[in-house]
């Protein structure tokens, strides 16, 4: 698999942990921040679909 067929990161450069150790850059949890690079690209769909959940959760 080449770099460019992996699942790329959320990371909006704006990196902060909230007081539920979630970024509000990107909407990942400081352990899926630490293991992203350690992921397959199914497990960081997985945390991308959380992702989209919490913006949900965070827009209402």
């Amino acid at each position: 698999m080449s770099v460019t067929d992996k699942v790329r990161s959320p990371c909006v450069s704006v990196c902060a942990l909230d007081e539920n150790d979630v970024c509000i850059g990107c909407q990942r949890t400081g352990d899926e921040i630490l293991r992203w690079t350690q992921m397959t690209n199914e497990e960081r769909r997985d945390v991308l679909r959380e992702v989209a959940i919490r913006e949900e959760k965070f827009a209402l």
